[in-house]
């Protein structure tokens, strides 16, 4: 999840001080008293909505997997444990940058909103992994219980005077669950010490997120099943990073900075956020490829299984 980066500018107009009507003139007031950004056209405010779009659409991404996993009680074997760890790895390190960046509380409360979200998901794994293990143990010791006792009676059908036939006992096999594990040219503007620093976490951040989604895909297509995992998650992250790209190149640039600088100033959140879309194009691929695939099987099945009274 990509926080919608709104940075605190220079005296070229910004909320980190000064007056409204004098560093944004014709600008939307309660964009610049909410948000801390000067909002003085329509591309600027398709900018603010469509980054507010993507933040409501990253923080309910993760609903629809929480049901799920409740409702499927299978999201140790639905999910990667890798996949969940490197997207908490990114979100902390957004959390991280938000902080050294001095980005406005807005943006702040979204990055802890994001974290504490990780946080749950990941909870929630490891009490279904040690649930699940739990019953595994259970079942394990169920049929290893049914061995002896078989065994036991077995053997008193071998003693002298027992008059009982011999029997051979077929051993009980066990299976476990499977388990899945246009640009303006120009000079580029310099960057600044802490700016240098919010680059390289960003940086750090969107490897992490595009990282994230590999563990993911190896984990359905060795299952060759997307069986509790929510495609409303992928849906609305899919849609986050869509309106929070379109949001940051929609934006104007600040006063004296061209384009190209100010599009090589957000790149690491741009790779993050169309490089994460793309692989969740692929992830989302994969839920069309197994849900047709189960959609034969259920129906091959029905072609062969014979009519009652037939």
């Amino acid at each position: 999840m990509l926080t919608h980066r709104v940075l605190t500018h220079g005296p070229s107009g910004s909320a980190s001080g000064g007056n409204f009507t004098t560093l944004c003139p014709n600008g939307s007031e309660w964009v610049w008293e909410g948000l801390g950004e000067c909002a003085q056209d329509a591309r600027d405010m398709a900018s603010i909505y469509l980054g507010l779009l993507s933040i409501l659409c990253f923080m309910m991404s993760s609903l629809p997997q929480y049901y799920s996993s409740c409702k499927t009680g299978n999201m140790d074997s639905a999910l990667s444990i890798w996949f969940l760890l490197l997207w908490l790895g990114g979100d902390t390190c957004n959390l991280v940058g938000s902080f050294l960046a001095d980005q406005l509380p807005l943006q702040t409360y979204t990055a802890v909103y994001y974290v504490l979200a990780d946080l749950l998901m990941l909870a929630m794994y490891l009490y279904y992994k040690m649930k699940n293990k739990m019953v595994e143990n259970r079942r394990v010791l169920h049929v290893v219980g049914v061995v002896c006792i078989l065994s036991f009676t077995t053997g008193l059908s071998h003693l002298p005077g027992s008059g009982a036939a011999r029997q051979e006992v077929v051993p009980l096999g066990y299976r476990g669950r499977t388990l899945l594990s246009n640009t303006n040219l120009g000079a580029v503007r310099s960057f600044t010490p802490k700016e240098i620093i919010g680059f390289a976490i960003g940086s750090v951040s969107s490897v992490l997120y595009l990282f994230s989604r590999l563990p993911q895909m190896y984990t359905n297509f060795k299952r060759k099943s997307t069986e509790g995992v929510s495609y409303f998650l992928f849906a609305l992250v899919i849609l986050g990073n869509t309106t929070y790209g379109l949001s940051v190149l929609l934006k104007n640039p600040d006063q004296g900075q061209g384009e190209n600088s100010y599009v090589i100033h957000h790149l690491p959140w741009l790779i993050g956020s169309l490089g994460t879309l793309s692989l969740d194009l692929c992830i989302s691929i994969q839920f069309i490829m197994y849900r047709n695939a189960a959609m034969r099987l259920d129906a091959s099945t029905l072609e062969t299984t014979p009519l009652m009274g037939s």
